[in-house]
C-alpha cells in the first residue's frame, strides 16, 4: 500500500501539516471513510495521527497503520494542528473537551445525518477537506464552560463543556434544592429537577428541550434554564459569558452534575458548583457554504422560504 500510494503522492498548499483523524466506532461504512482519508492525507505529504481507539476497534486497515502515527485523544492537542471527527456531534464534544487548552481547531465530517457541528458531508468529504486545507472554510469560535465542584473547601471535580452543565436528580427522583448566585449577587432559590446552564452551542440541545431560549453560536452569552421547577415563575434566564455563576446545593439527597451528558459526579447537600467561562474558545472550521440559520431551519424543521 506505501509503495503505491507513494508513487502518486504530492504535496499541497495546505495551512495545515500535521492532522488528526477520531472516528465513531458502529457508523456504517467508517472503515471505508478513514481509510478514503488517510490515503488522501498521506498522498499530500501530510503527517497523519489517528485515534487509537479507531484501531483497537478494526477500524483501520493494516496496511495504512505504518503510514500513520496511532495516538491517543489525549494527545492530539500537543502533536496536531487540526483534527477532523469523522461522526457526529456527540464524539465532535468528546475531542473537542480535550483539544481546548490547546486551541487546535476542529472540522466535523457528518456521516449520513447532519450535525449542528459536524457540518462536512460524507459524500463530498474529500472535495471540501481539499479546499478547507488551502483556507477555503468559515473559522467559528465557540465558548465553553468551566466548572468546579466543591466539597468542604476542596475541590473534588473540574471539567469542560461545550454544550452544557447540568445539575440533576439521581436515580431516587426526588427534587432538589439548591440556590444560585451570579457574581455575588444572590439570584435565587430554587426547587426542581435541576438547572441546565448552557453555551450558545448547547441552547439547541437539552436546554432546547426544557424551554430555553436559543443562543446565536458565536452570542458570548449563557442560559439558566431550570428543568421541571415546581414553581412555575422560574424562568430561563440569559446572563453575559463573563458572569461568574455559583450553585449551593442546599438539599441534594441524591443528585448529580453531568458535563455534556458524556461524564458526571455525585453531588451532595452543601456541595458547591463554580461555572464561568474557560479561557480558550474552540474553532470550529465549516464549508464555505455553512450557514447557521439553515442549519436551525433542517434540524428544527422550521418552514423554508416562501417567496
Amino acid at each position: 500500500m506505501a509503495a503505491v500510494l507513494s508513487a502518486f503522492s504530492h504535496a499541497m498548499n495546505s495551512q495545515f501539516q500535521h492532522i488528526g483523524v477520531v472516528t465513531r466506532p458502529n457508523t456504517p461504512n467508517i472503515r471505508q471513510t478513514l481509510f478514503d482519508l488517510v490515503e488522501f492525507f498521506y498522498r499530500h505529504d501530510i503527517h497523519i495521527y489517528v485515534d487509537a481507539e479507531a484501531v483497537a476497534e478494526g477500524l483501520m486497515d493494516e496496511a495504512q497503520q505504518p503510514l500513520c502515527q496511532i495516538i491517543s485523544k489525549d494527545d492530539m492537542g500537543r502533536r496536531c494542528d487540526l483534527v477532523v471527527v469523522l461522526g457526529g456531534d456527540g464524539t465532535l464534544l468528546s475531542v473537542a473537551r480535550k483539544l481546548a487548552p490547546y486551541r487546535v481547531p476542529l472540522i466535523g465530517v457528518h456521516q449520513g445525518h447532519l450535525g449542528f457541528l459536524t457540518q462536512v458531508p460524507r459524500e463530498n468529504m474529500m472535495d471540501e477537506i481539499a479546499g478547507m486545507l488551502t483556507g477555503k472554510y468559515l473559522p467559528e469560535e465557540r465558548i465553553l464552560l468551566e466548572t468546579s465542584v466543591w466539597r468542604d473547601g476542596e475541590e473534588i471535580k473540574k471539567s469542560l463543556a461545550l454544550n452544557d452543565m447540568v445539575l440533576s436528580r439521581g436515580g431516587v427522583g426526588q427534587m432538589i434544592e439548591f440556590e444560585v448566585f451570579i457574581n455575588g449577587e444572590f439570584v435565587y432559590t430554587q426547587r426542581s429537577d435541576g438547572l441546565i446552564v448552557s453555551t450558545p452551542t448547547g441552547s439547541t440541545a437539552y436546554a432546547l428541550a426544557a424551554g430555553g431560549p436559543i443562543l446565536q453560536s458565536t452570542l458570548r452569552a449563557f442560559s439558566l434554564v431550570p428543568i421541571c421547577p415546581q414553581s412555575m415563575t422560574n424562568r430561563p434566564i440569559a446572563v453575559s459569558d463573563t458572569s461568574e455563576i455559583e450553585i449551593l446545593v442546599t438539599k441534594g439527597v441524591d443528585a448529580r452534575v453531568h458535563f455534556d451528558g458524556q461524564s458526571f459526579i455525585d453531588v451532595m447537600s452543601l456541595d458547591r458548583i463554580a461555572i464561568s467561562r474557560y479561557r480558550n474558545t474552540l474553532r470550529v472550521l465549516h464549508p464555505v457554504g455553512y450557514e447557521y440559520y439553515k442549519t436551525l431551519r433542517q434540524k428544527l424543521h422550521w418552514g423554508e422560504q416562501l417567496i
